[in-house]
């Protein structure tokens, strides 16, 4: 077994080594001449000797204990190294007949790592086995957990760098084990030591095995320290510490600290001289083509002769290591979690239904549904959330279900528990890791978030939705529950918190993705939050932006209305609307711009009644694109029956209004739309007075609305003065008070 295993390993590097650097004279059979390199090699060599150990440890142990095992790679461009086992253990060819375990296959496999219309460099939705690509370093340990969770047969192995174990995200996911219950599956970290980043050392290396051993000790791990460096058998002490870990079932959970050599395997110096094996200078392509020699005398140092048959067949020794088919790494069933997804249970969202005579929060309405969606689905159903579910209003789920940790906490707590449904850790990386873990291996679930701080999570949501675009393309993936974001305590109503907790920019993030990948939600009541999360937990490979305000606001549509008006997605409120044809077009999108637009029409209603107004209410941002923009784009015909051809617009916008603007944009006649938005002007201070300084009170609504209409540009200027000293004297108020008049905090909805 021991040569086997040798062989084996040698196998996968030579196959690594000739992706990065090889398009043709796949096994050497003549000798190396520059036709036969890529124009461009691409590639990271360092990790993959390193990978490549691990992936064959896992192999035996998988095969020994027939253990169900994912693997997660946090060094994602280590990707030669697992496309090599892939190949060899079969997994590619039932993919892919063209990867066959051939000649023929092995030449296709090289040729197409890196190259165009081929694989990435670095691990991506195309290849099996594979639910986190690791482009961006820090988020492997949390989506492995995210994938543990509510699986208890299942063991996740995370291979960890050292590069990415500095980052922030990795630094508290180490703490992710207090979350876990005994119903969830083991995650077992492996981080791996070889020394070096990019061009510079790692602070893990740097580290001795006893500070290495307090750290890890006090973070709630069992590190197993493994030093194969000058060793001639790297894979017995590596397996003897698999077996450990399997073996043990009580006090914190085990973790394996590998030291090994970045590169193994390389000449230990190029021709002019830099050092290779051991160094940074192993980490990327570490020999230029242009030195050619050195290049085939290291590539014919793997003797692939020895390894495969002439006509490219790996020989039979090689073809035993990995575990049976049905246990293969490349081949978890978990790797494809569409394919293990079944629908949400979910209730009817009528019996949750807020009185339209009544104000009610939002947030706290979809609370009760929530909960019974708990009731509903125990095991496939979870909540990530940063702290925040009773602030949010959401406190009805913990009526019905746990915030899950596993320690014991001194002093007074509550809903705290070994098993729940909701896990709440003041670190948004680790919710949006362990969300798309679990989304990923065929689960549910919920990000509840201040709207301010889910920016934190920008570059997640960013790698998550290129996932998502790419395994749109992969035929063999199966869609997989949506990534669903509750953004609460909005910036409007943030006026306590002050200026730092003011920022819609999430929304804008969101509108830089693929058209099929992303949706944004302004549900403007209880009602249609009911109605836009229960379309959001039944929808498939989105990501879902769902901005509720939290707050007791009014309940301005019955639920049939409020179906009615998620499905068209924007829709004319004729109930505050005047017959006819419009003089002016108020729109509004979000729950705060619709109670100051529908207070706009009563000043307006008032004050020039002649003036036709029609209110236009937008629930589904994307909507507003044309349709050949966006599958949700309103038809022309529609976008006409909303906003006219040509009447003046004034939009009351949630956020940025450079948001509302991108939408439009392939619209007829755009620059009749005039956006009151978010201008980044804030401070502690009151609602009223944080409206006025980005100009979305009612009364600038109304001011414009005035001096924009139809026919008003001789009446408007006066009407429009008024408006505004009308605002200044409440602002007046305000300031001399400490709180805004009972004129804007008692205001009904009375037309």
């Amino acid at each position: 077994m021991r040569d086997a295993l040798r062989r084996y390993r040698r196998a996968c590097d030579y196959l690594a080594a000739a992706m990065i650097y090889l398009k043709d004279n796949v096994l050497l059979a003549e000798p190396l001449r520059p036709e036969h390199l890529k124009p461009r090699p691409l590639g990271h060599w360092g990790t993959c000797p390193g990978l490549t150990l691990v992936y064959t440890a896992l192999n035996r142990f998988v095969a020994e204990t027939r253990q169900r095992t994912l693997l997660v790679t946090g060094p994602g461009h280590g990707a030669p190294a697992i496309h090599a086992n892939l190949w060899l253990e079969g997994t590619h060819a039932e993919y892919d007949p063209q990867l066959s375990l051939d000649g023929s296959g092995l030449a296709e496999l090289v040729r197409r790592f890196s190259w165009p219309g081929g694989f990435p460099s670095h691990l991506s939705p195309e290849v099996p086995g594979v639910i986190h690509e690791g482009g961006e370093l820090g988020y492997a340990l949390a989506t492995a957990f995210g994938a543990a969770f509510d699986d208890p047969d299942l063991l996740v192995a995370c291979v960890i760098g050292d590069g990415e174990a500095e980052t922030g995200p990795t630094a508290a996911a180490w703490h992710s084990p207090k979350f876990t219950n005994p119903g969830d599956g083991r995650v077992l970290p492996i981080l791996h030591l070889n020394g070096y980043k990019i061009a510079s050392p790692t602070v893990y290396e740097a580290m001795s095995d006893d500070e290495l051993t307090a750290y890890f000790t006090g973070c709630g791990w069992t590190p197993l320290l493994v030093d194969v460096r000058d060793t001639g058998d790297p894979d017995t002490p590596l397996a003897e510490a698999l077996a450990r870990a399997h073996r043990q079932d009580t006090g914190p959970p085990p973790m394996i600290v590998l030291r090994n050599t970045k590169g193994l395997g390389l000449p230990s110096t190029s021709p002019d001289g830099t050092p290779l094996e051991g160094t940074f200078h192993a980490h990327q392509v570490p020999l230029d083509p242009d030195q050619l020699e050195s290049l085939e005398q290291w590539l014919r140092s793997y003797r692939p002769e020895e390894l495969f048959d002439a006509d490219g067949v790996p020989a039979p020794d090689l073809l035993a290591v990995p575990p049976e088919p049905a246990l293969r790494l490349g081949r978890v069933p978990q790797a494809n979690g569409g394919r293990l997804r079944q629908d949400l249970p979910l209730p009817d969202v009528g019996k949750f239904a807020a009185d339209r005579s009544r104000q009610e929060s939002p947030t706290e309405v979809l609370g009760g549904w929530l909960a019974e969606v708990v009731r509903r689905a125990p095991d496939t159903f979870r909540v990530v959330c940063p702290d925040e579910l009773q602030s949010n209003k959401l406190g009805a789920l913990l009526d019905v279900t746990d915030r899950q940790f596993d320690r014991a906490v001194p002093g007074h707590t509550e809903h705290l528990g070994r098993r729940g449904r909701v896990l709440e850790v003041l670190s948004e990386h680790l919710c949006q890791g362990w969300l798309q873990g679990y989304l990923l291996t065929g689960r549910h679930g919920l990000f509840p978030c201040y709207e301010a701080f889910v920016s934190i999570v920008d570059s997640m949501v960013n790698q998550y939705a290129k996932f998502l675009k790419m395994s749109g393309e992969v035929g063999w993936r199966a869609p997989v529950a949506s990534l669903n974001y509750l953004l609460t305590s909005d910036g409007w109503r943030q006026e306590h918190n002050g200026y730092s907790h003011q920022g819609p920019g999430f929304i804008n993030q969101m509108l830089t993705k693929k058209a099929h990948t992303t949706r944004i939600f302004f549900p403007p009541d209880a009602n249609t939050l009911l109605e836009t999360m229960h379309r959001c937990l039944s929808s498939t490979d989105l990501i879902n932006v769902v901005v509720a305000g939290k707050q007791s606001s009014p309940v301005w549509l019955s639920p049939e209305e409020a179906r009615a008006h998620c499905r068209a997605g924007t829709s004319v409120w004729h109930w505050a609307s005047q017959e006819g044809s419009p003089d002016v077009v108020l729109a509004c999108a979000g729950t705060t711009p619709t109670v100051e637009t529908l207070a706009a029409v009563q000043l307006l209603a008032d004050a020039a009644p002649e003036l036709r107004v029609r209110v236009v209410n937008v629930v589904d941002l994307l909507s507003l694109c044309p349709p050949d923009r966006h599958p949700n784009g309103l038809s022309d015909e529609a976008f006409v029956e909303c906003f006219g051809e040509d009447v003046p617009v004034i939009f009351a916008f949630h956020g940025y209004p450079s948001a509302v603007h991108e939408v439009l944009h392939g619209r007829p006649a755009t620059q009749r739309f005039h956006v009151h938005g978010y201008l980044e002007e804030g401070t502690t201070t009151t609602p009223f007075d944080l409206l006025a300084s980005n100009r979305m009170t009612r009364h600038d609504l109304a001011a414009d609305a005035v001096r924009r209409a139809r026919g008003w540009s001789s009446l408007g200027g006066d009407l429009a003065r008024d408006f505004q000293r009308h605002r200044d004297e409440l602002l007046a108020a305000a300031y001399r008070d400490g709180e805004d008049p009972a004129e804007i905090t008692g205001w009904r909805w009375q037309r």
